[in-house]
C-alpha cells in the first residue's frame, strides 16, 4: 500500500481524459504527483493499458495544456502502475479555458475574484496595481490629498519638497501611475466616493445583541485615510463604553479595547484586504467583544502560524501599503499583527483571538471580565465617552481663520492675506484647513469649479471661538 493521499498526490483506478484537470491542478498550484491504477485506499490495482499510457499521455498533456510533465512505469508485483510527475508552473495553465488548482487534497475551479487573483499574480501583478482608465486627476479629492501631506510631513517619510509638488506630481512619485492611467490604488487612496470605481470600499459597524439580532448599525465612506480615522472615532463614541476611574484628579477613561490596538487592527483590515472581493469590511460589536472581518488572501505558503509569528512584510496592496508607510501610518516590518497583541498586552486586555480560512479574516477582541462586572452591575462610574477633538491648527491656518469673512474664493482669500504664489497657498493654507476640517468648499463634488469658495466649518468656528474667547 502506498502513502496516504496529499496536496502533492492524487489516485486513479484507471484514466479518463477529464484528469487532466488534476494535472492543470498541480501545475497552477506547488506541482504533485497523479497516479494511475492505483485505489483510494492507496492499493496498486494495475493498470491493463499501463504501455499505451506511457506513450499517449505526454502528448495529450502537451497538446491540451502546453506543458511537459514525466510519466513513469511503475511495477508492484505483477501490476503496473503510472506516474504522472507535474512540475510547478509559473505562468497560468489552463485545460480547454478553464484554470483550475490543487489545494490539500481537493482540486479546484478558479472563478470570479479567485480567478483575477491568480492570473494577476502569475503576472507578476497585485489588484491594486491595475490601470483604471475611468479614473483621473477631476476624481481626486482636495481634501484627501490635503490630509495625506499633513501626515506625510508629520512622518517625516517625504521630504518638504516633494510635498510641495502638484498633486500630478506627487502621485506620480507615490508610483500610483501607470503610463496615462492612475492606479485602483490612487481612487481608493484620494478620491472623496471610492466605491464610484470599487464596489465595497467601505466599512459596516454594527451593534448585536445576538448573533442574529442588530439593534442598530452605520456604514463609513471615503477615501482609506479618512475611513480608518472616521471608523476608529465611531467606535470610541458610539460602540464602546469607557469605564471613568480617577487618578487623584486626573480622570482616566479605560476602552474595552486598547486604541492602539483597534487603531492596528483596522488599519490591516483596510490595508491588506482584498478588494476583488466586493464585500466591505465589517465590524459586530457585542456585548462582550468586538469582532472584525476582511476578504484576506495569505501569501502563497503562509499559514495562520507564519502570521502570528515573525515573518518580512509582504503586503497585499503593495501600492496601498506604501501610501500608508510614506503617511506614517503604518510600518513596513511585518509587525501589525505583533503590534496589536503588544497593545493589549501592555493595557492589561484579553488576547484577541486569530481566524482564517481562505479569503476570511477574523480578529475577535473578547472584553475583560472585569470591565464587564463594572458596566453590568453599574458601579462606579461607567459612561459613554464622546471626546473633544482640537484640531492642530498651524500659524498659518490661524491667520486664515481670523480673516474669513462668510464665504471667500481662493483669490479672496490670497488677497485677504497678501500672498501672491499660488502653491504656496494651495498647500500651506488651504489643503491644510481642509485636512484638519476646520475650512470646507461650498462646491465639494467639483473642486476646481470657477465657482468655488471657502467657509469655516462648525469645527472651525468653535476653535475660533474658543481663540478669540
Amino acid at each position: 500500500m502506498l502513502k496516504q493521499e496529499s496536496q502533492h498526490t492524487e489516485w486513479k483506478e484507471t484514466w479518463r481524459d477529464d484528469y487532466l484537470r488534476w494535472v492543470c491542478g498541480f501545475a497552477n498550484a506547488q506541482g504533485g504527483r497523479l497516479l494511475l491504477g492505483v485505489n483510494d485506499q492507496g492499493q496498486v490495482v494495475g493498470l491493463p493499458d499501463a504501455a499505451k499510457l506511457l506513450e499517449d499521455l505526454p502528448n495529450k498533456v502537451r497538446d491540451l495544456l502546453g506543458i511537459v510533465v514525466d510519466v513513469n512505469l511503475h511495477t508492484e508485483g505483477e501490476l503496473h502502475y503510472i506516474e504522472v510527475v507535474v512540475q510547478a508552473y509559473p505562468n497560468p495553465i489552463s485545460y480547454r479555458g478553464h484554470y483550475h488548482m490543487r489545494s490539500g487534497s481537493t482540486l479546484q475551479e478558479l472563478k470570479g475574484a479567485a480567478l483575477d487573483r491568480f492570473l494577476l499574480g502569475r503576472h507578476g501583478r497585485t489588484w491594486d496595481g491595475v490601470p483604471l482608465p475611468q479614473f483621473s486627476l477631476a476624481n481626486v479629492s482636495a481634501t484627501a490629498m490635503a490630509r495625506f501631506r499633513q501626515l506625510a510631513q508629520r512622518s517625516g517619510r517625504l521630504d518638504a519638497e516633494t510635498l510641495a509638488e502638484s498633486d500630478a506630481n506627487l502621485l506620480d512619485k507615490l508610483r500610483l501611475k501607470e503610463g496615462a492611467y492612475y492606479q485602483r490604488a490612487t481612487a481608493l487612496l484620494f478620491a472623496a466616493d471610492p466605491q464610484r470605481f470599487v464596489t465595497g470600499a467601505f466599512v459596516k459597524v454594527g451593534y448585536f445583541a445576538s448573533e442574529t439580532e442588530l439593534l442598530y448599525h452605520d456604514e463609513v465612506e471615503g477615501d482609506l485615510f479618512h475611513q480608518v480615522k472616521n471608523t476608529l472615532d465611531l467606535l470610541l463614541t458610539k460602540y464602546l463604553k469607557a469605564v471613568i476611574s480617577y487618578d487623584g484628579i486626573v480622570r482616566v477613561e479605560t476602552f474595552p479595547v486598547p486604541r492602539a490596538a483597534l487603531r492596528e487592527a483596522l488599519l490591516n483590515a483596510l490595508v491588506h484586504r482584498d478588494y476583488a472581493v466586493t464585500a466591505p469590511v465589517q465590524i459586530r460589536v457585542y456585548e462582550n467583544r468586538l469582532r472584525i472581518w476582511n476578504p484576506a488572501v495569505l501569501p502563497e505558503g503562509w499559514t495562520l502560524d507564519t502570521l502570528l509569528g515573525a515573518h518580512s512584510s509582504s503586503p497585499y496592496n503593495p501600492a496601498i501599503a506604501n501610501a500608508f508607510f510614506r503617511a506614517g501610518e503604518i510600518e513596513a516590518w511585518g509587525r501589525g499583527v505583533e503590534r496589536i497583541f503588544a497593545a493589549c498586552a501592555a493595557a492589561g486586555t484579553p488576547k484577541p483571538v486569530l481566524r482564517y480560512q481562505p479569503f476570511d479574516m477574523w480578529m475577535e477582541f473578547p472584553f475583560d471580565p472585569a470591565y464587564l462586572k463594572v458596566l453590568r452591575a453599574g458601579q462606579g462610574q461607567s459612561e459613554q465617552v464622546t471626546p473633544e477633538v482640537t484640531p492642530e491648527v498651524t500659524p498659518e491656518v490661524e491667520l486664515m481663520l481670523k480673516l474669513i469673512n462668510g464665504e471667500m474664493s481662493r483669490v479672496e482669500l490670497m488677497s485677504a492675506l497678501g500672498l501672491k504664489d499660488e502653491k504656496h497657498f494651495r498647500i500651506h493654507y488651504q489643503q491644510t484647513a481642509l485636512a484638519l476640517g476646520v475650512l470646507e468648499m461650498t462646491v465639494p463634488d467639483k473642486p476646481q469649479s470657477r465657482l468655488q469658495k471657502y467657509r469655516l466649518t462648525p469645527a472651525g468656528r468653535r476653535w475660533l471661538d474658543q481663540r478669540l474667547g
